[in-house]
This record gives structure tokens, sequence and C-alpha cells, in this order.
């Protein structure tokens, strides 16, 4: 492994920010550290960045143990997610600065800030201020000084934070296109699981400063391993009692159950239902548009459930009534979360 965190403990005052987290990344990925807000995340990166010091544990990089390395000595790239980009210097200081920190002469300088200009895609805008340039071209500035100095590791904390949505999906993209050029090992914080799937080559979930679940995207998203995961991950909806909805088995200790919409299949009272026994009625008490799928809101056996219906489908409105029926679902039991598939659906029962 290129970065390997053992057995990492961190306080402040009585809050836990790092309870013995470890994991190992390769050389050369793109990790997301997703979580909640307070679940430690952020104070994983400072801690991996030297801006913070850990109560205890090792952090090691490329086989090295760092504890006791200042942060300016990690050979370590830091993007903020403000930019914190310097308001009186122009493009071309603002990337050069960490090089002439280096003393690096100025030849040196001068080819290195043209070759990530031209690399970011802002030839042209070398003499401009922050202030003159929009949020993604000031965060493809940041990206560019932090790489600059050739970092062993690049870090990233919630990037596309500061920025509107449309750009941000943009620099998703050009992020993900980046790492992947220059082959940098690089570890991004977010909230967002949209953020996550789409850019990360691994996901760390991160929660009461433990790490819950380590894997690819798909892997945490299919198989979530603990029952935070489970509720976490997805637009869930909480079932209390889900055996109200038939016809679901019930572990040995089964508590509540998650359902995501792409769970549940939602027909209107006059269309035919495959599964009409195991399905239950319920009232629809919202429609949203979502560009691809109309998002309906359903109240059925007392839980309210998100659901997706496609375009194509017969339109179906606010009170109405409408049969829905649940394919699978994440069981807890303790810490663990198990996926359940609906009998009926599982058995090829057909009910019209």
């Amino acid at each position: 492994m290129y970065v390997e965190l053992k057995n990492i403990n961190k306080s402040f005052g009585d809050h836990k920010a790092s309870d013995d987290v470890s994991f190992g990344i390769e050389k050369g990925k793109l990790i997301g550290l997703l979580g909640p807000s307070g679940s430690g995340k952020t104070t994983i990166l400072r801690m991996i960045a030297g801006l913070e010091q850990q109560d205890s544990g090792d952090i090691i990089i490329d086989g090295k143990v760092v504890n006791n390395i200042p942060a300016a000595k990690r050979e370590i790239g830091f993007v903020f997610q403000n930019y914190a980009l310097f308001r009186y210097m122009t493009v071309f200081e603002n990337i050069a600065f960490g090089l002439k920190v280096q003393k690096k002469d100025k030849q040196f300088i001068r080819e290195r800030v043209g070759e990530l200009i031209e690399l970011i895609g802002l030839s042209g805008l070398e003499k401009r201020y922050p202030s003159q340039l929009s949020g993604g071209q000031r965060q493809r500035v940041a990206f560019a000084r932090a790489l600059a100095p050739n970092p062993q590791l690049l870090l990233l904390d919630e990037p596309f934070a500061a920025i509107d949505a449309k750009v941000r999906q943009e620099l998703r993209s050009w992020l993900k296109d980046m790492i992947e050029k220059l082959g940098v090992t690089s570890i991004f914080v977010t909230h967002d699981q949209d953020e996550a799937i789409e850019v990360a080559d691994e996901i760390i979930i991160t929660n009461n400063g433990r790490i819950e679940q380590v894997g690819t995207p798909l892997e945490v998203y299919q198989n979530p391993q603990t029952a935070f995961t489970a509720g976490f991950f997805g637009q869930t909806a909480v079932l209390e009692n889900y055996t109200d909805f038939h016809t679901f088995e019930k572990p040995n200790g089964a508590e509540k159950a998650f359902v995501r919409p792409e769970f549940i299949s939602v027909t209107k009272k006059n269309e035919p239902q495959k599964f009409k026994s195991s399905a239950v009625e319920g009232t629809v008490e919202r429609v949203a548009f979502r560009g691809n799928n109309m998002e309906l809101s359903i109240r059925a056996n007392g839980a309210l459930l998100t659901a997706k219906r496609g375009l194509d489908a017969a339109e179906i409105h606010v009170g109405e009534k409408v049969d829905v029926f649940i394919y699978r679902l994440f069981v807890t039991v303790g810490e663990k979360a198990v996926l359940l598939e609906n009998q009926s659906a599982r058995e090829g029962s057909v009910f019209i």
C-alpha cells in the first residue's frame, strides 16, 4: 500500500474524532472519504497532511512513517474547499508560489507553471487575479498550485463545495480525468454520495470517527456491510415493521429495514401488478419531476417511501391510491446489514 493508516486515534476534548482508524490506499488511486458532518473524514485528511497530530497510531506514506515529519516536508499537495488563493497574486503567481518557496530557478518555474496552466485549460488567463475568475476557474488554479511542487500525494477537502451545481458536475469529470492522466495518489473528502460514486476509484465510509466500510462505489452501494452504510448510502426509507410488506423472511435478531427507490415498483390501480398478492396499497403524498423520472413519495403501512416512475408511464397524482411492491430491502441485525429478496419475486410467482 502507498498510504497506510494504522490504529489511528484522535480526540478533541471528549469528542473521539478518530477511533482506531486503519486502512490502506494503493498508489495512483483516487479515494473518496465519504460520511456525514462530524464523522471524522476531514480530521483524517488533516492528520495525513500533518496539519493535525494523531494521539496514537502510525501514518505511513510510501513505506515511511511520517508521524514526526512536519507538514511542509511531507510532499503533500492540499486543495481547500474555499480555494485559499492569494487575492493579490495573479493566476501565474498563485501557481508558482510553492515553487518559489522551494527556491526553484525562474526558468523552471516559468516552464512548470506554463505546463500546468495548459493542463487546467486556462491558457491566456495567466495575468488575471482570482476576483476576475469564475468559481470553477479558481478551483482549477488551486488544483494546479497544489500540483506545482510535484507532490507524492494530493489531498482535497470538499473541493467542489463552493461551486454551483452545473460547474461542479463538469469539474468532477475534469478532476477524475486529470488524476488518471497524472497518476498521483489522491484522497478527497465529500459528504455528497453522487460525487463519491462518480469520481472515486474506492470509497471509505466514515461514521462517528470509525471506518464503516471500504470498497469500490459499486461494492459499497450494492453490498453495504453495516447498518449505518445501508441507511446512509442511497435515498433510503426506514421500515420499522418491514414484515407488514409481504413476503419477507425475518432473520434472527432482525430489527428495522432500509429500502431504496430502485427496490420499489409502483402501479396504478387499473394497471397489471405482477405480484398482486404481495403488494400493499399506498397513498401518493408528493410527485416531483426529476428530469429523467418522476419521484413519488408514498405513504404505505405507516411508512413514507420514495419511488421512481418512468416518464413514459401513465401519470400519477397526489392523493391517488396505488399498489406498492417491494422487491428487496436491507435488514439490520445488530451492526450488520443483510439483503433480503421478496420471496414472491424470487419464486417467480405471478399474480395479475
